[in-house]
């Protein structure tokens, strides 16, 4: 089982590094493709993968990327409300119009999971193509993976309280801070080996780099955590089987889902300060 899960997580990583480095379309396409697969994970898990409501979702993440591939600035907060006001009408003609097929709860989770997979998947896109972004991507995954491993080890070294015991009962407050922690310092090491390519970005790269990646781990948490509440919500170990050794999409790419739009929200904001701030709320 060991040698299974680290076989396939080395592909899994040179398959990332291959689509961050490449960008572009290909990164794009294959964001779209994930996420297309986490939304069938999600969909099964109320029985609505192979319905017209689980159509009407696929299309929707389907239609979002192509939006946001050939929308003219990828990298800004301006994909049309009117895209989600119109797949949520879509959601509940199509629940009226078939009542009393699928239930509230299947139409709800139908327009979570785009949110929750698609949109959210896709600030790793947005991430590569703002200024910077062939360096700053990384530390997506880097505030991500980096803190479920400094938190596993601290953990399993001096972990005594319990942060979740329902959803979580390996994982402890100690570990959660040593993740915290840890994700800083890979992040500021980043930043200081790069500081000469980001400092057109940032203006204290390997400080921000650290603040980026400590942000990145307090969400990465939120993100395994909501993800296992989930699964415990309708008594599923796994999304899937996709990935031998770790489960499905979902399951692997539960805290990357989280940290994707705060990583790039971060960035934005150490990056436009104040004047970001103000845009962001309008």
């Amino acid at each position: 089982m060991f040698k299974t899960r680290l076989l396939s997580g080395i592909v899994l990583v040179a398959v990332i590094i291959g689509l961050l480095v490449l960008g572009g379309s290909v990164l794009a396409v294959s964001l779209g493709l994930i996420s297309l697969v986490g939304m069938y994970e999600l969909y099964r898990t109320v029985g609505a993968e192979k319905t017209l409501l689980g159509g009407v979702g696929y299309l929707a993440g389907l239609s979002y990327y192509l939006l946001l591939f050939f929308f003219e600035d990828p990298a800004a907060d301006s994909i049309p409300t009117l895209f989600f006001v119109a797949f949520l009408m879509l959601l509940m003609a199509v629940y009226v119009f078939t009542f009393p097929k699928y239930s509230a709860g299947q139409v709800m989770t139908a327009f979570f999971g785009l949110a929750y997979v698609a949109v959210m998947l896709s600030y790793i896109y947005r991430t590569r193509v703002m200024a910077g972004g062939k360096l700053l991507v990384w530390l997506v995954f880097l505030s991500s993976w980096g803190c479920d491993t400094c938190a596993y080890c601290v953990g399993m070294l001096i972990g005594k309280h319990k942060m979740a015991p329902r959803l979580s009962p390996k994982k402890s407050v100690e570990g959660g801070i040593g993740g915290i922690l840890g994700a800083g310092l890979l992040g500021g090491i980043f930043g200081a080996v790069f500081s000469e390519n980001l400092a057109g970005a940032l203006e204290s790269p390997a400080l921000h780099c650290a603040v980026i990646c400590m942000v990145g781990a307090v969400i990465s948490q939120i993100g395994d955590l909501a993800a296992s509440a989930i699964k415990r919500n309708h008594d599923v170990k796994d999304y899937g089987k996709l990935i031998p050794g770790h489960g499905g999409i979902l399951d692997r790419f539960d805290s990357v889902i989280f940290v994707a739009p705060g990583i790039y929200y971060t960035i934005v904001f150490l990056m436009e300060g104040t004047d970001a701030l103000s845009r962001f709320l309008g």
